[in-house]
């Protein structure tokens, strides 16, 4: 078996709407048409084909680490308008020494989500 490409991530929420309010308010993701499943939830758009799941539970994990990375194009951007909105987010830094970068901010139920620039090329 080998796999072709990652299709979605799902992650549990608490509050639907107000997961949304980070997810597609903040971060920009389009919601997508969803199936009229039994319990709470919805589909975003993540882009290039790949989809963000939220799952309404009462019970979130945890935060040992476990994280969902997203690429952006301007990693100092996204920190400022996610600052502006009153997330707490980590300031950004290199990743392993090359001129990739990442930051860290927890959604409104503690999920840990990565703000990821690639490394520059040339």
């Amino acid at each position: 078996m080998l796999i072709a490409d990652i299709h979605h991530v799902s992650l549990n929420v608490t509050d639907t709407e107000r997961a949304l309010g980070f997810y597609r308010d903040l971060l920009g993701m389009s919601e997508l048409e969803r199936p009229a499943f039994s319990f709470g939830g919805a589909w975003l758009d993540a882009g290039n084909g790949r989809q963000v799941h939220l799952i309404e539970t009462p019970h979130v994990p945890d935060d040992v680490g476990q994280h969902v990375a997203f690429s952006v194009h301007d990693l100092e951007r996204a920190v400022d308008a996610l600052r502006e909105a009153g997330c707490e987010v980590s300031d950004a830094k290199s990743v392993g020494g090359t001129t990739a970068r990442q930051a860290f901010v927890l959604d409104p139920d503690g999920n840990r989500v990565e703000l990821h620039q690639p490394a520059q090329s040339g």
